[in-house]
């Protein structure tokens, strides 16, 4: 006998759900056309704290609350990238470009995601059903305890936040309860850090070209993007880029940005949804020609072959490999052809070298020009106070006038 548990996820209605699970409790034991028998069970979920690595036990859920009540949405949103539970409905269609989904599909490729738990809000919803679900589902929970399981050092930060907005490191008791109290109504992720890390890798993705660069969010700006060449080792460096090429194929992104943290030769995915990835001059400075010249490349190739525009989803192929036995290594090369085959890359580099073959050193000439500086020299004056602009453009002149160098050293 197969036992199949039926999961309702309510707000304020007790009148179909109680005549559903009478009748689900009614029919009994079935026989399907194979012969098997199977038994039907019916359960009310209740909302709570979960660690994204936790094992359902539902086998599908039938939703009429995540349309308006964030917690529970992305409970279902990692029951399905997960654990393959069948959802009626599917919570994708309400929201996109957040981290909660990406955690979990990366989870499920076995990428080294810290451990993760999803809390529920601190004050209520503007929603009238608050008070009624709230009181009669919504468990409570000991909030210092589920730090405690997680460990400290840990982020608190929003399930779909983005430019650090309501990041806090937690390192007691005291942070933790002082930034879930300041939290309000975001919707918090708790996430174990990668405390003594030694290199901030931030790769910038558009098609299948990829920059990985070393971070330093800790500094201004203008300095957190450090020109550093040799700072991953080669494998490293592949890893990293594999990640964020893998990132962008799986969710039919092809203009984003990826965090990862590396210590002790493992590489920590932390934050890879960014619909507006950071392409400022002020900020990229050395990189900012590669930007700009990528997303040329890749926009030409995209329209002159009319490149079909794929929108939705599809984890069969991603998956497939995630369950196999294959060690990390394989899953990443596996990883990698699947991005190659997305993004096309053997006919997107014999159309860069044959349609566009005068395509490096044009922007070259580009970066060496007045035009360039010109540009430069406007937005520093728009960016920065009077007094402090000679300081940046010498800055930024500097640091663009590197890349060059570099560049004309690559090119012969």
């Amino acid at each position: 006998m197969t036992e199949h548990l039926i999961g309702l996820l309510l707000g304020a209605e007790e009148d179909w759900p109680r005549a559903f699970e009478e009748l689900a409790r009614r029919v009994g034991p079935i026989t399907a056309p194979d012969g098997t028998r199977h038994d039907i069970r019916t359960e009310r979920l209740t909302i709570e704290p979960f660690n994204l690595r936790d094992r359902p036990r539902t086998d599908l859920v039938i939703d009429r609350l995540a349309h308006w009540y964030y917690h529970p949405r992305e409970w279902l949103k990692k029951a399905a990238l997960i654990d393959d539970v069948y959802l009626l409905n599917s919570p994708f269609t309400f929201q996109s470009m957040e981290k909660h989904s990406a955690y979990c599909a990366l989870m499920r490729m076995g990428m080294n995601v810290p451990e993760t738990v999803l809390v529920p809000y601190k004050h209520p919803v503007d929603n009238s059903r608050w008070a009624y679900t709230s009181s009669k589902y919504n468990r409570s929970f000991d909030l210092p305890a589920v730090a405690a399981e997680l460990g400290y050092p840990m982020f608190m930060k929003p399930f779909d936040g983005g430019a650090w907005r309501g990041v806090s490191m937690i390192r007691n008791e005291a942070e933790l309860q002082r930034s879930y109290d300041e939290s309000g109504e975001m919707l918090m992720h708790l996430q174990r850090a990668v405390d003594g890390y030694e290199v901030f890798a931030r790769a910038l993705t558009i098609g299948p070209e990829t920059m990985v660069m070393k971070f330093r969010p800790d500094e201004p700006m203008h300095d957190r993007y450090e020109v550093a060449y040799d700072f991953l080792t080669p494998g490293i460096g592949a890893e990293t880029r594999t990640i964020a090429q893998t990132v962008n194929a799986f969710f039919r992104w092809e203009f984003n940005s990826c965090e990862m943290l590396v210590k002790d030769g493992v590489v920590y995915p932390i934050d890879y949804a960014n619909a507006c990835p950071d392409v400022a001059i002020t900020s990229l400075h050395y990189y900012f020609p590669w930007a700009i010249k990528s997303l040329l490349k890749w926009s030409i190739y995209c329209v002159v072959t009319q490149r079909e525009c794929h929108t939705q989803v599809d984890t069969k192929p991603w998956f497939e490999i995630a369950d196999r036995s294959d060690d990390y290594q394989a899953k990443l090369d596996a990883y990698q052809r699947l991005s190659d085959d997305y993004f096309e890359v053997d006919r997107y580099r014999e159309f860069v070298e044959t349609s566009l073959p005068d395509v490096d050193e044009m922007v070259l000439d580009w970066v060496l020009s007045d035009d360039f500086d010109r540009l430069l020299v406007e937005t520093v004056r728009s960016t920065y106070p009077a007094h402090e602009q000679e300081r940046f453009l010498g800055h930024f002149r500097g640091l663009t006038g590197l890349w060059a160098k570099d560049e004309e050293k690559l090119l012969g």
